[in-house]
């Protein structure tokens, strides 16, 4: 049996997790061929590369955004609730400050196409000529953040609109988790408890908390630990991955590791800012 484990001791990003299955062997040409057919690509690029985090070598995801030139950042689409905060959270140095306010706005205004719901998401998923299980994939990932945004903020789900850079951030993070795992062909996919960090931080809406409200309600069932650094480990993007495609979340390795890969995150932190994930085997035994 193949396994693949999530050692989630500084929580997951969509990025880090991007990184981690590269390091771990997905094909980055593949990786990049297989999201050309999602016919975005004028509206991104993409850059991998090695990097280190306190002493650890991993891989590191950064996409740069053709249309506001901006790097990616540890997920900064995660938390957009409210557009009025965009614009200046990319300027700013302190892009981790303000990520769970930087994922989703809710938006009255029909008419305001810088926006795309999870209609527009969904029909560029089910258009592309991607595999059926990547789309199966991707969709119930989606779904997983739309159905949180939704009940945190009291609307429907068609009612939370991604901001224009943040979809083409989070179809990028999910699309591409999908198709790294429909690669890996694992028979199974397991985690560690979820460290979320801690902390609070100040956005539109005032003083929240960290994790943010939707981080916490896409994770209920699932073990987590809170308050290992004073910022935020795990996104959205990040949670829905986990709670998407996970069987068990459990700290036991029955399992021989086979390999071993790092997802590089972009905050220098007193713990390794790291997505660590094994690549194991485990003997089927038949009666």
């Amino acid at each position: 049996m193949k396994i693949l484990y999530y050692d989630c001791f500084c929580g997951i990003s969509g990025d880090m997790n991007l990184a981690a299955l590269l390091d771990l062997g997905v094909s980055k040409e593949y990786l990049i061929e297989e999201l050309l057919k999602l016919n975005l690509d004028s509206e991104y690029e993409i850059k991998i590369k090695k990097d280190v985090k306190l002493g650890i070598t991993g891989t590191r995801v950064d996409v740069i955004m053709n249309s506001q030139s901006i790097n990616k950042v540890e997920d900064l689409h995660e938390h957009n609730d409210d557009h009025h905060v965009h614009n200046h959270i990319h300027q700013s140095s302190e892009h981790h400050a303000h990520e769970h306010c930087n994922h989703v706005n809710i938006i009255t205004n029909t008419h305001d196409h810088h926006h795309r719901n999870l209609k527009d998401i969904e029909d560029i998923i089910n258009l592309s000529d991607l595999k059926d299980n990547v789309k199966k994939l991707s969709l119930h990932m989606f779904m997983k953040v739309a159905e949180a945004e939704a009940k945190v903020h009291g609307k429907t789900l068609y009612e939370v609109h991604f901001h224009e850079v943040g979809a083409i951030d989070s179809i990028i993070d999910i699309v591409g988790a999908a198709i790294c795992l429909d690669y890996l062909q694992v028979d199974k996919i397991i985690a560690s408890p979820v460290q979320l960090g801690g902390g609070f931080v100040k956005c539109a809406h005032g003083i929240i908390p960290i994790p943010a409200p939707a981080t916490v309600e896409i994770l209920k069932d699932i073990p987590i630990n809170i308050g290992r650094v004073p910022f935020e480990t795990t996104t959205p993007t990040g949670a829905a991955i986990l709670a998407a495609n996970v069987e068990e979340f459990t700290e036991k390795i029955g399992f021989s590791i086979k390999k071993v890969a790092y997802g590089i995150g972009h905050r220098d932190l007193e713990i390794p800012n790291v997505l660590r994930v094994y690549l194991g085997e485990k003997e089927s035994f038949q009666k």
